[in-house]
């Protein structure tokens, strides 16, 4: 089920400034403990647009207890109970749509149109899909002479990143509060404006007290607290590979479980059966450069390196420069952008730094470059670039660089752009554009990540997504994101 965007203005109206000095703590509006506050920037200015708590152990701990005082009636309640009130949670996102679409827009700078579909729309639908799975989900369920009961795995402790800050919240909060857990939720301080939306939402919605808790601070702080503390049964962690070490090897000293979504550098293999000639190619290369682009090269699944056949390659950097070209970089509000700004300045900076990279190393710039685009040095803009002739071994080619930047690999034959393909750490995604079905087929089963897209095949979101290698453990989304929060007992006759 997919939600129905609503209605917007062509030319949306920038939030006010919003200052939020309490958490939504056992289904109230507490003060934290501490009057210190974290800023919220505009990155398209990197002008302030809004504050938040910094929480700190104490704000967190309330909010564990909370979440496991509320526990034993929340597991208790059936499933359609549950589903009621996650669609009415669907309702309350669509409802806001454009609100929370123009908010996001600010907080991280994906162009409004996209934030729209993407960053609101897509979390209201994962709402309402869960709703859908566990009124079908065989909760009790019979294996000769056992029953085999599913069951909420308790708390759950949602640690969520900036890039699809909503999206990230209801992968993890939707799923929980279907099995019947209750969630402490830490949204990303760089972009938390949204979750506080979200959280009116839930209130306005009747989510029990207790059931859904919201605190806003740092990850060396609250997120810390989260991932130790005793009465946290399991962590859903979305973010950098480094920090995901952390959480797990925290969750370590309680064995609570832990669900991770991390980083990535997926390859996108343009086989050399595929018609390389004239529209053709231009729609594979489209199929790429977007499929890098999206969010600014802000997305963890971004397929950041093409790789195409050696005897091709002039032809395909005659392509991706004429495609590169057309990218309109601009404000995230205005209609027409395609490619707003980084989220934030030490971001940019990080980004500039790998083109600098690339360029010492040897790669062939085709594209941009890591000086700001003209006319827009104010805000965390940089140039779509793209390098070409990049070998395994370079930087740009193994580490995520989370930026507009494309890489070009040539590989001599399929052996060879499988054995480049899977020369990485990571293992969250991948892309295959053949000719031949059968053959990309072939060839996507033997890329080793969790999710591969096929001549463009569009993003599901009730699909399960997730990593293999370092991009993570576990699945979101989907049947196979719902039993994430699941324990397995069986009971004997």
């Amino acid at each position: 089920m997919t939600a129905t965007p609503q209605p917007t203005p062509e030319q949306p109206t920038p939030q006010p400034t919003l200052r939020h000095d309490r958490f939504y703590i056992g289904g109230q509006w507490v003060d934290a403990s501490d009057h210190d506050m974290l800023d919220v920037v505009d990155s398209s200015t990197g002008q302030v647009i809004g504050q938040v708590p910094a929480g700190t152990p104490a704000d967190a701990e309330k909010a564990i207890q909370a979440a496991h005082a509320a526990f034993e009636g929340w597991s208790q309640t059936s499933p359609e109970e549950r589903a009621a009130l996650l669609e009415r949670i669907s309702r309350g996102l669509s409802q806001r749509q454009a609100e929370i679409a123009t908010l996001i827009t600010q907080e991280v700078g994906m162009p409004y149109l996209h934030a729209n579909l993407i960053q609101v729309g897509l979390p209201a639908a994962t709402f309402a899909s869960m709703a859908e799975e566990i009124r079908r989900y065989p909760f009790e369920e019979r294996l000769t002479s056992s029953v085999l009961l599913r069951e909420p795995v308790g708390v759950v402790a949602a640690i969520t990143p900036w890039n699809y800050p909503l999206h990230q919240i209801a992968a993890k909060v939707a799923p929980a509060l279907a099995a019947g857990c209750t969630v402490v939720l830490k949204p990303s301080e760089v972009a938390p404006l949204n979750a506080y939306v979200l959280a009116e939402i839930m209130e306005e919605a009747g989510v029990p007290a207790g059931v859904f808790n919201l605190v806003t601070g740092t990850g060396p702080v609250v997120g810390e607290v989260l991932a130790s503390h005793p009465l946290v049964d399991m962590v859903s962690f979305t973010g950098s590979t480094a920090a995901g070490r952390r959480v797990s090897e925290l969750a370590a000293r309680t064995v609570k479980r832990v669900a991770m979504e991390l980083g990535g550098k997926s390859p996108y293999i343009i086989l050399d059966d595929a018609d390389l000639t004239g529209e053709a190619l231009v729609q594979a290369i489209v199929n790429g450069v977007q499929g890098c682009y999206l969010n600014s090269g802000q997305t963890c699944s971004a397929l950041t390196r093409m790789l195409v056949p050696r005897s091709r390659l002039p032809e395909v950097e005659a392509v991706v420069q004429g495609v590169v070209s057309q990218v309109k970089v601009g404000h995230p509000l205005e209609a027409g952008t395609t490619l707003g700004p980084l989220v934030s300045d030490v971001q940019r900076e990080r980004v500039r730094g790998y083109i600098r990279k690339g360029m010492e190393e040897g790669a062939k710039l085709i594209a941009g470059g890591p000086d700001a685009p003209e006319g827009l040095e104010q805000g965390f803009f940089v140039r779509p670039t793209v390098f070409s002739e990049v070998t395994p071994g370079m930087t740009i080619a193994r580490e995520e660089i989370f930026g507009p930047v494309l890489v070009i690999q040539p590989y001599d034959d399929e052996e060879d752009a499988i054995r480049i393909a899977n020369d990485t750490e990571y293992g969250l995604a991948g892309g295959v554009w053949a000719s031949d079905p059968e053959r990309a087929v072939r060839v996507a089963k033997r890329i080793r990540t969790g999710q591969v897209s096929i001549n463009g095949g569009a993003f599901n979101p009730v699909a399960p997504f997730g990593g293999y290698k370092q991009s993570g453990n576990g699945r979101e989304f989907g049947r196979l994101g719902l039993e994430e929060f699941m324990e397995v007992k069986s009971l004997q006759f």
